[in-house]
């Protein structure tokens, strides 16, 4: 009778703190032993010259989330967690928003029907506070929290979304209390409106426009006031997608100040920038997004916060819509305007992949800070430490197999989510991951799905400890 389900051997494996080599064997999901020579398993998988890694933890993407009327997202569960697991991907983190007097409860209700039975791999949810009623304060959002939804989201700017800076003070106060983390997206909505409004004036309307009407003083100037609420209500925060240097001023003289930020960027910021929306034939609107790519001082500021721990978590802030399709970029009247297309770009499967490319394989990063900024962290950061974010013994079995010489040429077409297009359409890669294992299971073996859907299951998360 095997001992194992399965081990994995002759691979270079990296975690957020060593490399070394050695065999890895499987047993009933979890990571049972680390060492060499292992035998007795069913099956055995050769990983010579090739990386062995945790599996990655995105945790900022949009799936099936409500986006306006006539708006629809690209992706589902289903396609969203499939091109995720291509992507090396083991778990992400969706939001489950709260439309304006809907309980947090009946949306989280309405989200899992959504997901149940879809998934390739595991998920947990954040919660997005849009109605912070005192009845969500004070009852709903505690209750949330112990029963395993312990990380949510505030906005400063999206006039539905957007809650004002007393608002954000009270939903901090909880986090403060009940162990919550609490993401900001830092944008100032009073002066995005006040540009839009002169751009309009003038008739600049084309997408371009986007980037222009939300610059960097938009997102400094909101990042500055996020973390001077948290200062005041004591509690840590994160900072969601950073874009730019300025931004990232204001959390390093957070944090000489004692305050506890965690820094996030993404792809976007690293290799698109504002000059892409400026696409012919309003084909700009592939790439709007908020905060929106800034130029190529600003992404080498970003790769500089990557490098030097500035940002501790990398995400895709994958928030797919289709391109050609009245229900997404090109709706009616984000054909004419560009205050009407959908935020957001396709992302959750070329993640990992760019980082690796040009972080890894460029000499800008080693192999643990990939780990860590890709899994670990994220792992850490929301509650799913330590049984997911890493390679130890009893963690969950989330682990990508990388192979470094491969080189590929990034194309929609070779992609697996349910947009119409790539903003990273004919980028160079050189390594991509082959073979991704969730929580035991082979979902992608040498680049083929092997997995079934409904393989993934929900993770719920744990609070921090109160007061931290």
């Amino acid at each position: 009778m095997s001992e194992y389900d399965i081990i994995i051997e002759n691979g270079t494996i990296a975690t957020a703190s060593d490399v070394f080599k050695a065999s890895i064997a499987i047993k009933d999901g979890r990571i049972v032993q680390i060492g060499e020579q292992l035998t007795g398993a069913k099956r055995v998988i050769d990983a010579a010259g090739k990386y062995v890694l945790p599996g990655g933890i995105d945790s900022h993407v949009h799936i099936s989330q409500p986006s306006g009327d006539g708006i629809v997202m690209a992706d589902d569960f289903a396609s969203g967690t499939l091109s995720a697991v291509f992507g090396g991907n083991t778990t992400v983190m969706p939001f489950c928003l709260q439309e304006k007097g809907v309980p947090l409860r009946s949306s989280l209700n309405d989200y899992h029907k959504l997901a149940e039975g879809e998934c390739y791999t595991d998920v947990s949810f954040h919660l997005i506070i849009s109605d912070p009623t005192d009845a969500v304060l004070g009852q709903e959002l505690p209750a949330l929290v112990a029963d395993g939804y312990a990380s949510l989201k505030v906005f400063m700017t999206y006039e539905d979304l957007r809650l004002s800076d007393g608002e954000i003070l009270k939903t901090l106060d909880v986090a403060r209390s009940t162990g919550a983390t609490v993401m900001v997206h830092c944008e100032n909505e009073d002066a995005i409106r006040f540009l839009i409004d002169k751009h309009e004036r003038n008739g600049d309307v084309a997408p371009r426009a986007h980037a222009s009407t939300r610059p960097v003083a938009v997102e400094r100037e909101a990042t500055h006031r996020a973390l001077s609420l948290a200062e005041i209500a004591d509690v840590s925060i994160v900072i969601v997608h950073v874009s730019n240097g300025e931004a990232m001023e204001e959390i390093m003289r957070a944090r000489s100040r004692g305050i506890k930020v965690v820094g996030e960027t993404c792809p976007q910021y690293l290799v698109l920038t504002a000059k892409d929306l400026d696409g012919m034939d309003w084909e700009g609107a592939k790439f709007v997004c908020s905060p929106p790519p800034r130029d190529e001082a600003a992404q080498a500021e970003c790769w500089r916060g990557i490098e030097t721990g500035v940002f501790e978590l990398f995400s895709s802030d994958h928030c797919p819509f289709r391109y050609e399709d009245e229900q997404g970029k090109l709706n009616p009247k984000g054909k004419t305007n560009f205050r009407h297309i959908p935020n957001g770009i396709p992302g959750v499967e070329t993640r990992l992949p760019i980082l690796f490319s040009q972080g890894v394989m460029a000499g800008r990063i080693d192999l643990p800070r990939f780990a860590a900024i890709t899994a670990t962290n994220h792992a850490k950061t929301y509650g799913l430490y330590p049984q997911k974010g890493t390679i130890a013994i009893g963690a969950d079995a989330d682990i990508a197999i990388w192979d470094p010489a491969l080189k590929r040429t990034i194309r929609h077409a070779d992609l697996h989510d349910g947009a119409d297009y790539s903003p990273y359409e004919g980028m160079e890669i050189t390594g991509w991951p082959v073979t991704t294992i969730v929580a035991g299971t082979v979902m992608v073996e040498d680049g083929v799905l092997v997995g079934e859907k409904g393989q993934g299951t929900y993770r719920p998360a744990a609070a921090r400890p109160v007061g931290l």
